[in-house]
């Protein structure tokens, strides 16, 4: 399939008539820009992008891909012509560019060829009227069979590009950045890429960082501060992004995580103060920065390249209950984004395991320290941790992960570990998942002395220890569940498991203050005695006994578990009842 080459306009010689048409195009298309009429063009990119498209769609067919080569091999030749006007240059330079990357995909020697027509308009035309044609081009990534194929040659034009421009560095690499990451992000969510073609997008696209470093090499003052945290923010970014797309194959990233995290020593992973608008694109800066550790916390190669070492955070961190609690809310990024790997959160929470020791938790909640401005961080974190535990697969992760969970709650004063505790329970989705926090909350009363002072020893250091305020309102808890907010009593059996933990709940609570003769809770006075009895287990035992009534006869298996699921809840729930109506006889 050799061609001959010929100046614009001569005549041409092929035996391939695809590139003799091609040529036919070429020719009369300089011809008509040169004397005004830039119409022609959209007719030339028309056909290429039929050549392409076909190749595309018979990927098998060696003829076609012959034709794609050869179609290719004649742009760039005619393109070469010394004679060839500036004006039809800076004409074709609009639309090629895009038209050519369409082919990358297809072979090795297309990428090549198509690499070589945007590097001849990036070396002809001007360098700031190229940036935006190239970012043009990147964005129209939408509706291509190979998106990840077709922005690779784009993003490898951008970082020459970038490199070529002279003045207002940080302006122009801060409108090219966000079209690059948006087109990324939607590249990689769109489509499930080969690994080697992930590989070769993410290489192109820390070429854009080589190019913005080289730049940063150049400047001085503000414009550098600036244009490295432009180059942080892109980082980190690509971080989050590359995780999202390799995170299942962690040892065969290693080396890619590694060159990216190269650059942070030198940017500083500062984050912009910008508009919405830039910021927007930004998405997932917070998730590169939280991931970039757990990167490091996997390979020791990887925080080296970044310049850290994960050993000595890890024990800063251990040492230092606010920086822990501002370590937990970013980890909330990784837990709560459902994109990333199970595996990927197995290291998080052990990261997670790492920098919550339950004895200096412990000894930082006895000075009751003030988390309130970091509550909203630390109740975000707490549930994403109970979405892992909820929807892991991995047996050990979810007990992993639930021992994480006890010591992130266990490392928040008691102050304000009451509303954590309310805000989780109020906002679960999940019954199991309910009855685990109150689980929680019913050894909490035990560790907070609940149990020691209520057992009649030191009878006159009790009369004047005042119960934590939570304990005052736990039974608050109890009501969540037998009252929820929603309305109505629980349902069954969705509801079974919170209702039985929140009976255990009350019972703890009535036998313990019986006791001890206290009444820290409220739990023994004749009004809370009266509302319990009245608005939640009478309510209760008239749902339970209805449904068992109803279907005893029934002998579908589903049914006859439903009924045998309600046999420990009736069994505590008559427990309860005969309690209260014999506290109700000598109400406190």
């Amino acid at each position: 399939m050799a061609t001959e080459t010929s100046e614009p306009g001569e005549p041409f010689s092929s035996k391939n008539p695809l590139a003799l048409y091609l040529h036919e195009k070429l020719s009369s298309c300089s011809t008509l820009i040169e004397s005004g009429d830039e119409k022609s063009v959209a007719e030339l990119v028309d056909y290429i992008n039929t050549v392409s498209d076909s190749a595309v769609s018979n990927h098998e067919d060696r003829d076609a891909q012959g034709n794609a080569v050869e179609v290719l091999s004649e742009i760039h030749k005619f393109l070469l012509s010394p004679s060839l006007d500036q004006a039809v240059i800076d004409a074709l330079s609009f639309e090629l560019p895009k038209a050519v990357s369409k082919f990358a995909g297809l072979s090795d020697e297309c990428l090549k060829i198509a690499d070589s027509i945007i590097d001849y308009f990036i070396e002809k035309c001007s360098p700031r009227d190229m940036l935006p044609v190239l970012c043009e081009a990147l964005d129209s990534w939408n509706g291509m069979v190979h998106a990840y194929d077709y922005v690779v040659p784009l993003l490898s034009g951008i970082s020459k590009v970038l490199l070529a421009i002279q003045r207002r560095h940080f302006e122009q690499v801060k409108v090219a950045v966000p079209v690059i990451l948006n087109v990324l992000k939607a590249v990689c969510s769109e489509f499930s890429a080969r690994d080697t073609e992930c590989m070769n997008l993410f290489i192109s696209a820390l070429g854009i960082a080589d190019s913005i470093r080289a730049i940063c090499e150049k400047l001085e003052g503000r414009v550098l501060e600036k244009l490295r945290d432009v180059l942080g923010s892109y980082l980190l970014q690509l971080m989050a992004l590359l995780s999202l797309v390799l995170g299942c194959e962690i040892p065969g990233c290693l080396p890619l995580v590694s060159r990216l995290s190269e650059f942070f020593p030198f940017c500083g992973l500062s984050y912009l103060e910008e508009d919405d608008d830039y910021m927007r694109c930004l998405s997932y800066i917070k998730h590169g920065a939280a991931i970039s550790v757990i990167w490091g916390h996997i390979s020791v190669n990887v925080a080296r390249a970044a310049g850290g070492d994960v050993s000595s955070v890890k024990d800063e961190l251990l040492s230092n209950q606010t920086e822990r609690w501002q370590a937990v809310g970013m980890l909330k990024h990784i837990f709560s984004f459902v994109d990333f790997t199970w595996e990927l959160k197995k290291h998080a929470i052990d990261f997670l395991l790492c920098i919550t020791d339950g004895n200096i938790a412990r000894n930082y909640n006895d000075k009751d320290t003030d988390c309130s401005i970091y509550m909203p961080n630390l109740y975000a974190a707490l549930q994403a941790i109970t979405m892992v535990i909820m929807y892991t697969p991995d047996t050990v992760l979810r007990k992993n992960t639930f021992e994480a969970l006890k010591r992130v709650l266990a490392d928040i004063p008691t102050s304000q570990r009451f509303e954590i505790f309310q805000a989780l329970i109020t906002n679960s989705t999940s019954s199991p998942m309910t009855a685990l926090l109150l689980d929680l909350v019913r050894n909490d009363l035990y560790k907070e002395g609940f149990q020691r002072t209520a057992t009649g020893k030191d009878k006159e250091k009790q009369e004047n220890k005042a119960a934590p305020l939570w304990v005052a309102r736990s039974l608050e808890m109890v009501e969540l569940v037998f009252r929820p907010p929603q309305g109505g009593p629980p349902s069954f059996p969705e509801h079974g498991d919170a209702v039985l933990a929140a009976l255990n709940l009350y019972r703890f609570i009535l036998m313990t203050e019986s006791a001890g003769k206290t009444n820290y809770t409220g739990v023994l006075s004749k009004k809370n005695l009266e509302k319990a009895f009245n608005e939640w287990l009478l309510p209760l035992r008239t749902l339970v006994t209805g449904i068992m009534a109803e279907n005893k006869d029934d002998h579908d298996p589903l049914v006859m578990d439903t009924v045998c699921s309600l046999n420990p809840i009736e069994l505590v729930l008559y427990r309860c009842i005969e309690l209260v109506e014999e506290k109700l006889k000598h109400p406190t």
